[in-house]
């Protein structure tokens, strides 16, 4: 298996990522790394001088989201109507911090 990161890089990259990681598990990562690394050997076989870079791999596709369509949106009183507690025009909640209660 080729070198191709050492530890120190790995353990930079850890730090740079703010992974915290114990010296075995420096060293474990650094050998899958090589591993991964040495699996791709494979894709340099194949010739690809003269081949542009895809920018998305689904071509030209570009925006498929839907435009934009303002609506008609609930009233205050639609939003409200189905609420167990209301006050002032407004949810009341059960408080999860403090003393508990309603807010």
């Amino acid at each position: 298996m080729t070198q191709h990161l050492t530890e120190s890089e790995v353990r930079g990259i850890a730090e740079y990522t703010r992974i915290g990681m114990t010296e075995d598990e420096v060293a474990q990562m650094t050998v899958d790394l090589n591993s991964i690394i040495d699996s791709l050997e494979p894709i340099r076989e194949y010739q690809l001088d003269g081949v542009e870079p895809t920018f998305h791999p689904i071509g030209s596709l570009s925006n498929v989201m839907r435009e934009d369509v303002e609506a008609a949106g609930f009233t205050q009183e639609e939003a409200l109507a189905n609420a167990p507690k209301q006050q002032n025009g407004s949810f009341l909640i059960p408080a999860i911090l403090g003393d508990g209660g309603d807010r």
